[in-house]
């Protein structure tokens, strides 16, 4: 398998349009025609995760965060991602990273958050606007079907967990051949009427140019009639940041102390106390400050993230305990998340969990 045919099943399991629109997603370096010969994945493609590389034979890299996230005028290695970079290069190592694609994604980081602390009922924090488009087209009866499985097969009427969603309207559509024209049934000058359905389906906008052209090479007619049109619907399972509830709800003390085992932390930093017991938990993996509104609107009891400033503690304002875990501590589980993921759908070669350390952040106790 090359790396561009691994890309390619990647995207269709985490697709890289769900990632946020500043972030630098996909191939970093590397000839995407190259047989893979093992993958490594980190938490960040520092140069020691590149030796690691090199001294297990492995020639593609996943990273959650990406090593390259601002456009790099030269690569020379005047500093830690160019030596990274550069390194990789020279010893034909690609570079793929994953990010916010993964934190958005239904199954990513923050599932995983919710699922190590044991929450149940679990949504999506802040669901992202997803950039749907609603398409439809007019097609003689008889090809309907055809028509219809050529979209879905492009990845048209994907909702949530179904695939295949559709709507169709019969009806009576009219046309007049005239000159010039190569009609699939009628003749020039001649006003036709025959009958015809109405397709409609949702699908995701990175995905038009291939339904347009599926839906195309499936219709008969010489001219199709179709529209699209863009949606405003939030898509409730793609998303940054989740929320879900303990079965027993927690004294808060009792509550730190769960999720400093569970996480092996060495400190929590976290606003004043609320008296209340904590039953619903919101998380957002990473720099998280965002999510405190959202948290608070879902009447979360408390909120675990990383990277909050001094002043995001009062957003709590006595309704919800704030807790910043770290960084790198929220994400902690991110690497092994995805070698269960890729070892399950790549079976044909090894995929290894980095064991450098990447976590630039220490403790003096």
């Amino acid at each position: 398998m090359t790396v561009n045919e691994f890309v390619d099943d990647l995207k269709k399991i985490i697709p890289l349009s769900q990632a946020e629109d500043y972030d630098n997603v996909g191939l970093l370096c590397g000839n995407p025609d190259r047989e893979i010969t093992g993958i490594l994945v980190c938490h960040d493609a520092l140069e020691n995760v590149v030796d690691e590389a090199i001294a297990k034979g492995l020639n593609l890299i996943v990273t959650f965060h990406p090593i390259i996230f601002s456009g790099l005028k030269s690569i020379t290695g005047k500093n830690y991602i160019e030596k990274a970079v550069l390194k990789a290069i020279e010893n034909k190592i690609a570079i793929y990273a994953i990010h916010t694609a993964f934190d958005n994604d239904f199954f990513g980081v923050n599932y995983r958050i919710c699922e190590e602390l044991g929450l149940k009922n679990q949504k999506i924090l802040m669901p992202k606007m997803q950039n749907l488009h609603k398409f439809e087209v007019f097609v003689p009866q008889d090809f309907a079907e055809k028509v219809k499985n050529a979209m879905f097969e492009a990845g048209a009427g994907n909702i949530g967990f179904y695939d295949e969603c559709s709507f169709s309207v019969s009806g009576k559509g009219t046309f007049r051949p005239i000159e010039g024209s190569n009609p699939f049934s009628g003749k020039i000058g001649v006003r036709e009427i025959g009958d015809e359905v109405m397709i409609s389906v949702i699908y995701e906008s990175d995905k038009k140019n291939q339904i347009l052209t599926a839906m195309k090479s499936a219709h008969p007619y010489e001219e199709v009639a179709y529209q699209i049109i863009q949606l405003e619907n939030e898509n409730q399972y793609l998303g940054l940041g989740r929320f879900g509830e303990f079965e027993e709800a927690m004294e808060e003390e009792q509550f730190l102390t769960f999720v400093r085992d569970k996480f092996n932390l060495k400190a929590i930093r976290h606003s004043n106390f609320i008296n209340k017991k904590i039953k619903r938990v919101g998380v957002l993996g990473g720099s998280g400050a965002s999510g405190i509104g959202a948290a608070i609107s879902q009447k979360c009891d408390a909120y675990l993230t990383g990277d909050l400033k001094y002043h995001d503690y009062f957003q709590g304002e006595g309704k919800m305990l704030i807790c910043d875990i770290g960084h790198f501590e929220s994400e902690q589980f991110v690497t092994e998340h995805l070698v269960e993921i890729l070892s399950q759908k790549f079976t044909i070669f090894a995929v290894s969990k980095s064991t450098e350390k990447t976590n630039p952040v220490n403790y003096f106790l």
